[in-house]
């Protein structure tokens, strides 16, 4: 049995957002386990990754059942850590997690039918070793599934206590419409929509982000680094060991183009101007927006994440800032 106490300061300086007009209150940064948290990352490596984390008020850590690899890893992983440190803090903790991408063999193994959602936080409950999620996700919208048929399955799942909260992730306006009135008629209002959002995605502005608010749902972003070209790792170009240069995940080498790293390389000037890192300045503009509840993280190492952390203390931008960003871009 682990040894660890958390840290008696832990919600000193992390700033919390409401979910949208819950009674939820979420950090401003969240920690994600979709990379480095699986059967091929060191155990006491990650888990000390999350509890820093929760040292430093990060009481998020968002989950999905294929995340690994293996699929299933990561939440077995946390279950581990819930286990043997985290258990005594179990109500001061949100865990969501997700169905709906390719997780087992077969026509039921993924989107959003009854069957897969249904199966899936019963085995997601299992692997992890807890009674319920906080937050459970259609992590897709499926285009053959009726809606009517996974928004339900949805609700069913926190009207039988399996999840507090449910949420979506990656609908588009008329979906997320379509969904957020679904589950009010189900007597379980959407809580919260995940997006990838960053300075160089900026898709959720075109319409998405107003519906989101319209519907008094949170909004929580993914990939806000950009796979971490908003970092200072491109700032010389392509190094052997980056994700660009390896060509996985979802940041390709020929994305990388001079365009490209010319912006990057002058967003850098601005964010040394503030006095923080070109992440941690990407970090702090999409706080600043009023419209974003919380920011998903991930990090390979508790330096990258103290770093991360560090976005909160300035989350203020002058007119001229933004003027000389949105010109960069």
């Amino acid at each position: 049995m682990e040894t660890y106490k958390a840290a008696p300061n832990r919600y000193q300086h992390m700033s919390y957002h409401r979910c949208g007009k819950s009674g939820l209150l979420l950090p401003a940064l969240s920690l994600g386990l979709w990379h480095n948290f699986g059967e091929v990352d060191r155990f006491d490596h990650f888990s000390q990754i999350i509890y820093t984390a929760f040292d430093h008020g990060i009481t998020h850590f968002d989950l999905a059942n294929n995340y690994g690899p293996p699929p299933g890893a990561a939440e077995e992983n946390f279950g581990r850590i819930l286990k043997k440190g985290l258990k005594p803090y179990r109500d001061e903790i949100l865990i969501s997690t997700k169905a709906g991408h390719e997780m087992w063999a077969g026509p039921y193994g993924q989107w959003g039918s009854r069957k897969h959602l249904m199966a899936s936080i019963d085995q997601s409950l299992k692997r992890m070793g807890v009674e319920y999620v906080d937050i459970f996700y259609s992590h897709r919208p499926d285009p053959t599934t009726p809606l009517e048929e996974t928004m339900g399955a949805l609700s069913d799942i926190v009207k039988q206590g399996k999840a507090l909260y449910t949420g979506i992730s990656k609908y588009d306006v008329p979906q997320t419409r379509k969904a957020a009135a679904l589950l009010k008629e189900a007597g379980t209002p959407c809580l919260i929509h995940q997006d990838r959002y960053s300075l160089f995605d900026r898709h959720i502005e075109d319409g998405l982000l107003e519906t989101i608010h319209d519907l008094h749902m949170g909004m929580i972003a993914f990939s806000p680094l950009a796979q971490g070209l908003l970092s200072n790792r491109y700032l010389q170009g392509i190094s052997p060991d980056s994700r660009a240069a390896k060509s996985t995940g979802f940041l390709q080498k020929e994305q990388v183009t001079e365009t490209v790293l010319h912006k990057v390389r002058h967003l850098s000037i601005i964010a040394q101007q503030r006095g923080q890192t070109l992440a941690e300045m990407a970090l702090a503009w999409l706080l600043h927006n009023d419209r974003v509840t919380s920011v998903i993280i991930g990090v390979s190492s508790v330096d990258q994440l103290l770093n991360n952390l560090k976005a909160i203390a300035n989350t203020e931008f002058s007119s001229s800032e933004l003027e000389s960003i949105r010109q960069i871009l």
